[in-house]
């Protein structure tokens, strides 16, 4: 049954999409299956026929380039089907669709698509404060037009005869997850004779977006020299490996602590940690979960690679990496002309959790609350606080709804 049911209708009043969610989730092994209508007004159509599509494209320009005959989208997957005059493509009806056929009236027309497994994750790079029209990115989208054939490409198809709409697959945490990853490393300097010993590790292989992340910090300094910061920083690494070798790294968080480490010491602490799109509003390129119009979202989850996948096919692969930094410096008034940095790196997986299924709640009468004492059952009436006492359980009759006095 959907909470919500989504809609949008051509300019020229003849189609109307219904979706009854926009989130579909990639369970590993399947895709939530995209089922919809279209209310079809015929009388205008002509010789022309009604195609519903679903494609997964990439996004690597502006929109209002294309008009210069530049193309700066190319299509991942996709896939038609003809909805009117019938061609075959009879979906079998779920609940979902009796809905939204409800809602479409007689002239309704039931479709479903089945999304691959291979295809990516839905994800948009931010664009800049002076950037127009869609965002780069990896987006899915349902459109439904009017047209001769599905995808003649000398035909042009007028933007009053369309209507779309833009759908998002995303993927939870799995449910079982492994230990976190732990890094060490061991430097000497010039004039000691002992290393300092740093090490870094996390509780965790997954981290949830929003949620803090503790960095687990080990530090043994055995050297004459003094431990004077220590920073952590996560950085985003983004992969586009579509059509071009671009990987960069955004940096989406920096936190300085003020500890320190004398000489011939140790120190050992958990340090919170969470990096948000809040504090990296500005940054063009940053790799974010899809977005759909008009509504907020986060930095974008790790890419999770499954054996035998082709990379292309996901189009762009983000991944995160926690630093941990000690600058290490000697005493007196040369101290931080000679100061030496100690760094280990840790990978980060970001993900959402899996939503917890709702519990449908029994609704009770506004003014009386049900209580339980051993096997007799009470009513309180909020006004009088007077208890009157009710049937046993195990004897309810079909008028049990009523006070009994």
């Amino acid at each position: 049954m959907a909470d919500k049911v989504y809609k949008k209708t051509s300019g020229n009043g003849q189609l109307t999409l219904y979706l009854g969610k926009r989130d579909y989730v990639d369970h590993v092994d399947s895709v939530d299956t995209v089922e919809g209508a279209v209310k079809i007004d015929p009388a205008d159509l002509g010789d022309k026929k009604v195609w519903i599509q679903l494609a997964c494209a990439f996004r690597y320009g502006r929109e209002d380039l294309d008009v210069i005959g530049l193309s700066f989208r190319k299509d991942i997957w996709i896939q038609h089907i003809q909805l009117y005059p019938e061609a075959g493509h009879k979906p079998t009806l779920t609940e979902m669709h009796n809905t939204l056929l409800k809602k479409a009236g007689e002239q309704g027309h039931p479709f479903t698509f089945n999304i691959p497994t291979n295809l990516p994750c839905s994800v948009t790079l931010q664009p800049g404060p002076d950037d127009k029209g869609k965002a780069c990115g990896v987006d899915f989208e349902v459109k439904a037009y009017v047209a001769k054939s599905a995808d003649d490409p000398d035909e042009k198809v007028d933007k009053k005869d369309t209507c779309r709409l833009v759908i998002r697959k995303i993927q939870f945490a799995p449910d079982n997850t492994g230990s976190g990853q732990k890094a060490e490393l061991c430097k000497s300097f010039m004039m000691s004779d002992k290393p300092v010993l740093l090490e870094a590790s996390l509780d965790k292989e997954i981290y949830y977006h929003g949620d803090p992340i503790p960095v687990n910090i080990k530090i043994k300094n055995e050297t004459n020299k003094v431990v004077k910061r220590l920073r952590v920083t996560v950085d985003q690494t983004t992969d586009v490996v579509l059509y071009s070798a671009d990987k960069y790294t955004k940096n989406v968080l920096t936190e300085e602590f003020g500890e320190t480490v004398e000489a011939n010491s140790s120190f050992e602490k958990s340090l919170d940690i969470i990096p948000l799109l809040a504090n990296n509003k500005e940054k063009r390129g940053l790799a974010l979960d899809g977005r759909l119009k008009d509504e907020d979202t986060n930095l974008a989850s790790t890419t999770i690679i499954r054996a035998g996948m082709d990379k292309e096919m996901l189009g762009i692969l983000v991944s995160y990496k926690i630093k941990v930094n000690l600058m290490v410096s000697g005493g007196g008034l040369l101290g931080g002309l000679t100061a030496s940095d100690v760094t280990v790196e840790l990978p980060l997986t970001l993900m959402h959790p899996k939503p917890k299924a709702r519990r449908q709640k029994k609704k009770l009468p506004i003014k009386q609350r049900r209580h339980l004492r051993g096997r007799q059952e009470y009513l309180t009436t909020r006004k009088t606080h007077q208890y009157h006492l009710v049937k046993p359980l195990g004897h309810i009759d079909d008028d049990d709804d009523k006070t009994m006095v």
